[in-house]
């Protein structure tokens, strides 16, 4: 039997493997950083074997609440990821067991999305007539930051979309190819119809490094990059620096920043309310941008999210709260679960990479009921 996580986004500390129904393991901290809940390791056994797994510091982990009700993720061939049965044990431990279908398997937090994948979805987006490929920097381990430019720059309006700032929440950059794939779908009558009025800058991933290194919520630095966007620094957080820089060079007239909550089972979003310059035009925005896609997308929905803040009270080194106060415009966060979408569950793959990916396409539906509003 061997474990192994020397790989892209690899993580995990074998602490014993006599007994093979109860494998113990400890999931590592992110680089630099004290934040630690991401894992994605490879086992290779016995075809029939039964293998069991006890993760001994999930309670030592950054959201404990995420592992209520979570499920791991495993797969045989990398493509099609199920959900395995899980508990969070009263001696707040995490523990699992399969039987192996096959002799080798892979299991992680949530299905991961390779830096490979990453390069191809640039590679291949730029080969549309629609779609530009820029470097807008390096990040700490010298990665390029790169930006898809989708439509004609010239067009007046402006849509942000930052995916992954957060490495570990790889629901980020599914939901962004799903958007990227759509936009650039010429069949699509509303893409289309879209980019007649508003050129698209899409950052599918902040945090490569990260993602690489298997950190859940830090870049190599150790710098959780969705707090410095007020002051952003080329050392700590190239990321953000380089990706803000061009933001005020073209302007934004409206921001999407798409993440992944391990507690909260839903999708949902949080807007601006607490930064100083939120309006009515603004709160307007918001709730048919909420309406709209509550309307075409079923696992979106209003009822449950993160407390609002209060006037004035925004933390405003958060991305979606600096990007609203500095262009007055439309910011939200966007979340998705890394359990299920306790409205619409699904036992077999809980909440996917294909679910992610649909959210994606369907984001354009409120951008284009909004888009004639933004300026």
């Amino acid at each position: 039997m061997k474990i192994n996580s020397s790989f892209d986004s690899g993580n995990i500390e074998v602490v014993s493997y006599d007994d093979p129904k109860n494998i113990t393991l400890n999931i590592a901290t992110d680089s630099n950083s004290e934040f630690k809940q991401w894992f994605h390791f490879k086992l290779h056994g016995e075809t029939g074997q039964t293998v069991g797994f006890e993760i001994l510091n999930a309670q030592d982990c950054s959201y404990v609440d995420g592992w209520d009700d979570y499920q791991v993720v495993a797969s045989y061939d990398r493509q099609y990821w199920f959900r395995v049965e899980t508990e969070f044990t009263a001696d707040k431990t995490l523990k699992f067991s399969k039987q192996l279908e096959q002799s080798t398997i892979f299991f992680a937090y949530f299905e991961p999305y390779s830096y490979e994948r990453h390069q191809n979805l640039i590679q291949v987006s730029q080969l549309s007539d629609l779609c530009e490929h820029q470097v807008l920097g390096s990040t700490v381990d010298g990665r390029d930051i790169d930006l898809l430019v989708i439509g004609d720059e010239s067009k007046e309006r402006k849509i942000w979309v930052t995916a992954r700032q957060h490495p570990g929440e790889t629901m980020a950059e599914w939901c962004a190819e799903g958007l990227i794939d759509r936009l650039l779908d010429q069949n699509d009558a509303l893409s289309r119809s879209l980019l007649d009025k508003a050129v698209f800058y899409v950052v599918p991933n902040m945090n490569v490094d990260g993602s690489y290194r298997g950190n859940l919520r830090s870049n190599a630095a150790g710098a959780n990059l969705n707090r410095e966007w007020q002051t952003p620094s080329l050392d700590k957080s190239p990321e953000v620096y380089h990706v803000r820089a061009k933001m005020k060079e073209t302007g934004v007239d409206a921001y999407l920043d798409l993440h992944g909550d391990e507690a909260l089972p839903y999708v949902f979003v949080a807007g601006t309310e607490g930064v100083p310059s939120y309006s009515d035009k603004i709160k307007s925005l918001e709730d048919e941008f909420k309406s709209v896609l509550m309307s075409v997308n079923p696992d979106f929905q209003d009822e449950f999210g993160y407390d609002k803040d209060e006037p004035g009270k925004a933390n405003m080194t958060v991305a979606n709260s600096w990007v609203g106060e500095e262009f007055n415009c439309l910011s939200y966060t966007l979340e998705m679960p890394f359990k299920d979408n306790a409205n619409l569950p699904n036992k077999e793959t809980g909440w996917s990479s294909e679910r992610s990916y649909i959210l994606g396409q369907t984001l354009l539906n409120p951008l284009y009921q909004l888009v004639d509003k933004l300026r």
